[in-house]
């Protein structure tokens, strides 16, 4: 970053003073017919502007090579602007090192530019032997100090219009002037340099792999039409329409740089950067455009024009330029940003679908049409995940047929939580802009809070239709339980005490007649305490005594000896000793016997346990068997599992079921006990 700043603090002053100096100069200062304003103006000034901004916001070397090119071409006009208005100076006995500037300036240009487009968009080539041609592209920049030590005349640039032969160069040195030729042909003459970058230029464009000839297709069009017209415009007699052709091609390098920046990321411009830095870019050149047109014809014609002549001029163009700079600009946001009328339309009618919207599905499907109709695309689908974060298999709203995979994809994110994802098809017509993309973003991040809500909603339709079918499996648990309860007292107890009654009206009427015997009272004594036992066993099946006076554990450990297979009961000191509450060590208990109650009937196992530890605030229950496996345990609308998720859903708790490895079934349960009232034991 700060090296890059450092060229642009040393590139921009060099550059800029060189324009304004040969604009005074030419334009004002020494004004005539041919002053020669247009290649200042309309060859330099635009790829300058631009190279020296994209030198602030990209830290490629390309980028480099389009400041330095621009800078060096403006300095090149400035000496050739100064030796033209100074010829004094070509007598005196510095002038041959001086004259080093001007080679040196137009030299470092060249081989800038010649580096630019061969390594273009990246600034590095992809072969090995273009990496190793491109540093001999620089060659040329040697021109000055090797024509100062070689020739013993001054060497000076044919377009200066002074002929260097007749100038003497004390700074030759005699041994070395049989290098003269070979420096004149092979370093002034930069055709060696320009054929080798051209090479490797070609080499890139036609035979590199696909993307490397996809992104450098407009910049070899350009170069190839730049040096055409420089051919033309260095051998064919001075005309206009060659002047326009290479003013044309060197505007059109900048306009390239911009579609590579925009289509390829050329400057390596970052992807969410792209569209911003073209739309600035664009800015620029054309408000330079915008401005040379302005004032370009008032220059040329400053010497057939009074002042207030130019000012009317410049005036009436400035009127007549500006609607058209308008629509360029309105263009090219247009093609980077898309069409903001579309996309305001699009939001318009988003917020609008989503609030008519009722059912969960008819919101997402109206958000799907509106997203295809916003972006002209041929399908959208919108997926929405579950509690764990994993996409449903079907999506919940769609618009358009989908066939194949989606083009583009946008997450839908609500407070960095993953709500869902909504995949759009490919484009009616051409590709997707990231205008469009940006459309995407936004859009979805409106709709995040709608399918929020939509999730939301089914989770809870989910869970009501959960609750009502626990309530309604408790409901019909209690009812048998009371049905049992009453056929046990019926058909037990009831008909025990029947028993009863009829014995003690019989022993009273053999009383009365003096028949009854101790005997018949005993009799009846017992038949008393078989009642008594019978109560006492239903009232364990209800409530086990030693769960209330012993605890969990002790409660749990009091049916192994009626277990049918071998079972063993793990527990640390502080879970047996603890008491937890009421309805945790009710609810632990019977969760213990009806995950026992099915392993004994359909597990087949032939081993079986109970852990019980406490971690966390939880009482976790880990009941495991060597059966047959999870299979059997599948949990339906009624029954075992049914019946203990049931239960432990009551106390917001959790149920796990898993296979055991090699064999077997684990049913893990954790209960909170942590912020419940515990009792004392």
């Amino acid at each position: 970053m700060l090296r890059r700043w450092g060229l642009v603090a040393t590139l921009a002053p060099i550059g800029a003073a060189s324009l304004i100096y040969v604009v005074i100069v030419r334009g004002f200062v020494e004004s005539a017919a041919d002053h020669g304003l247009g290649w200042p103006l309309l060859g330099i000034l635009p790829t300058f502007v631009f190279g020296v901004w994209l030198l602030t916001v990209s830290p490629s070397r390309s980028a480099v090579f389009i400041a330095v090119a621009a800078t060096a071409m403006a300095a090149g006009s400035a000496y050739e602007t100064f030796v033209q208005r100074n010829t004094g100076l070509i007598q005196e006995p510095w002038f041959p090192a001086f004259n080093m500037v001007g080679l040196t300036a137009d030299a470092v240009a060249t081989a800038a530019f010649l580096t630019m487009f061969a390594t273009y968009p990246t600034g590095t080539a992809e072969r090995r032997w273009q990496r190793i041609a491109v540093p001999f592209l620089w060659v040329p920049v040697l021109v000055g100090p090797l024509t100062l030590a070689t020739t013993p005349h001054v060497v000076m640039q044919e377009y200066i219009g002074i002929n260097g032969e007749g100038i003497p160069n004390q700074f030759a040195v005699p041994w070395l002037e049989w290098a003269a030729v070979p420096v004149y042909y092979l370093v002034y003459q930069p055709w060696p340099a320009v054929l080798l970058g051209l090479g490797v230029l070609y080499s890139r464009a036609l035979f590199g792999n696909t993307a490397v000839r996809s992104r450098m297709r407009v910049m070899t069009w350009v170069v190839s039409a730049a040096l055409a017209s420089f051919v033309v415009w260095t051998v064919a007699p001075p005309n206009w329409p060659t002047a326009v052709a290479v003013f044309a091609s060197l505007i059109a390098v900048p306009l390239a740089a911009v579609h590579g920046i925009f289509r390829y990321g050329a400057f390596d411009i970052a992807p969410d950067d792209r569209g911003r830095t073209v739309a600035r870019s664009s800015d620029l050149l054309i408000t330079v455009l915008y401005a040379i047109g302005t004032a370009t014809p008032a220059v040329l014609l400053a010497s057939n024009l009074t002042a207030t002549g130019a000012v009317l001029l410049t005036t009436v163009l400035a009127v007549c330029l500006l609607p058209l700079r308008g629509r360029l600009q309105r263009w090219i946001h247009r093609s980077v940003f898309g069409d903001r009328d579309q996309q305001l339309a699009l939001l318009s009618r988003l917020g609008t679908q989503l609030e008519l919207a009722g059912d969960p599905r008819e919101l997402l499907t109206r958000l799907a049409v509106a997203v295809r109709d916003g972006l002209d695309a041929s399908w959208v689908r919108i997926f929405v995940s579950g509690p764990g974060g994993t996409l449903a298999g079907s999506p919940m709203g769609a618009a358009g047929q989908a066939a194949g995979a989606p083009v583009e994809s946008c997450v839908l994110v609500q407070a960095d939580e993953a709500l869902g994802r909504i995949e759009v098809g490919p484009r009616r017509r051409g590709e997707y802009s990231d205008a469009e993309r940006a459309l995407l973003r936004t859009v979805a991040g409106q709709a995040a809070a709608s399918v929020a809500n939509v999730r939301l909603s089914a989770q809870l339709a989910d869970q009501l239709s959960d609750l009502t079918e626990s309530r309604e499996r408790l409901v019909a648990a209690q009812d048998d339980e009371r049905r049992r309860l009453e056929r046990d007292l019926h058909d037990g107890i009831q008909q025990n005490v029947v028993a009863q009654i009829a014995g003690l009206r019989l022993a009273r009427n053999r009383l009365q007649r003096g028949e009854l015997t101790a005997d018949e009272l005993a009799g009846l004594q017992d038949q008393a305490r078989e009642t008594l036992t019978d109560l006492r066993e239903l009232a364990h099946g209800i409530h086990p005594p030693v769960l209330s006076d012993n605890g969990l554990v002790a409660a749990i450990e009091s049916g192994v000896a009626k277990f049918p297979i071998p079972l063993t009961v793990d527990a640390d000191d502080g879970v047996r000793t603890e008491r937890f509450p009421e309805d945790v060590e009710t609810t632990a208990y019977y969760v213990v016997r009806e995950a026992l109650a099915n392993t004994a009937k359909h597990a087949n196992a032939t081993l079986a346990s109970v852990g019980l530890v406490r971690s966390n605030g939880h009482l976790q229950i880990a009941i495991r068997d060597d059966g047959c496996g999870i299979g059997s345990l599948v949990p339906a609308a009624r029954g075992g599992l049914a019946n203990i998720r049931d239960r432990v859903a009551a106390l917001r708790g959790s149920v796990d079921v898993s296979a055991n490895e090699p064999s077997g079934t684990t049913v893990l349960v954790e209960l909170p006990v942590e912020g419940q009232g515990e009792r004392d034991g």
